[in-house]
């Protein structure tokens, strides 16, 4: 059995050779730039020395990895990233959906065309450009909310130097970067629904709302609940590079998340070992959430990713 298949295999890569040969690309790019640099792994089993290298670095084991589990630094750096990745689902993951869904109900096209540019353009902003743009807006020195809160009586807040409001800042430029982007894709996931099924329920007497729910809604079901399984395996990826542009020292204690904990220990102080044990750790959670929310889908829903 195994030798017919693999006669089959020959027989259509000769026959599609040309399409087996645009493969090649993207393979050597994912040998080259994803799976090779996983060597480096062993950092994280050693007292790496950057002037010694990987081979010549002593053994240690388990040792970073026990350095982290009893480091209370860490301890607080992974309640923040859970804390602001559920703040990040809970508020942001829904919006696309219901931001696609309206924008399909409008029959002005030049009006939904432009709406739909306005709002996905944020997305091509770099984190550095969009920190300037806050920074400007919530500055206490004529910024634009402020000057809106002096207005109406109140005190001047310093945004970002406040932990009360950090993580708030966090997430409502995290939602006008990226929510028109993700808005994309249930607009295409739309287009594809079958257009009989909305006149099927026209002619049940269905009217706009009902449509939604009982057409719209179910067909974006499958590619809601992927991005969704998707996001449980990114859910220790709080946002590092919009964090580093953002935060300062004084808000480490709300803000600090894996992603930039290990940015400080690696680069700043030179700890590699450290911060890859650190990332290595972020990956196996990742990689365990995504297995189990897929299990649970296909458990308890009948529909998974694989």
């Amino acid at each position: 059995m195994s030798f017919n298949y693999f006669n089959r295999l020959w027989v259509e890569i000769r026959r599609d050779w040309d399409l087996y040969a645009m493969l090649v690309p993207g393979i050597v790019f994912l040998l080259v730039f994803k799976y090779t640099p996983m060597y480096g792994i062993v950092i994280a089993f050693k007292d790496f020395n950057i002037f010694d290298g990987m081979s010549a670095s002593p053994w240690v084991g388990w040792d970073n990895f026990q350095r982290l589990l009893d480091s209370r630094d860490f301890a607080r750096v992974f309640v923040n990233t859970i804390i602001i990745s559920i703040y990040k689902i809970a508020f942001l993951f829904p919006l696309p959906i219901i931001l696609a869904i309206l924008l399909n109900e409008m029959k002005n096209m030049i009006f939904k065309k432009g709406i739909q540019t306005i709002v996905y353009l944020p997305h091509f902003l770099s984190w550095v450009i969009i920190s300037g743009l806050f920074v400007d807006l919530l500055s206490t020195n004529n910024g634009l909310v402020n000057r809106m809160i002096e207005g109406m009586g109140g005190t001047p807040i310093a945004f970002f130097m406040n932990p009360d409001y950090f993580r708030s800042v966090l997430i409502s430029s995290a939602g006008w970067k990226e929510v028109g982007w993700g808005m994309i894709i249930y607009l295409a996931a739309i287009t594809a629904i079958d257009p009989s099924l909305y006149e099927a329920a026209k002619i049940d007497g269905a009217g706009r709302f009902r449509q939604i729910w009982n057409v719209t809604v179910p067909g974006l079901a499958p590619i809601i609940l992927l991005m969704f399984i998707l996001r449980l395996g990114h859910i220790l990826e709080a946002g590092t590079e919009q964090i580093l542009v953002m935060y300062n020292s004084i808000v480490y204690e709300v803000a600090d998340v894996i992603g930039t904990y290990v940015y400080r220990m690696g680069l700043g102080q030179q700890d590699y070992s450290f911060s890859t044990a650190v990332g290595l750790f972020d990956s196996v959670i990742g990689f365990v959430l995504i297995i189990t929310g897929n299990y649970l889908s296909r458990k308890f829903l009948q529909r998974g990713i694989w």
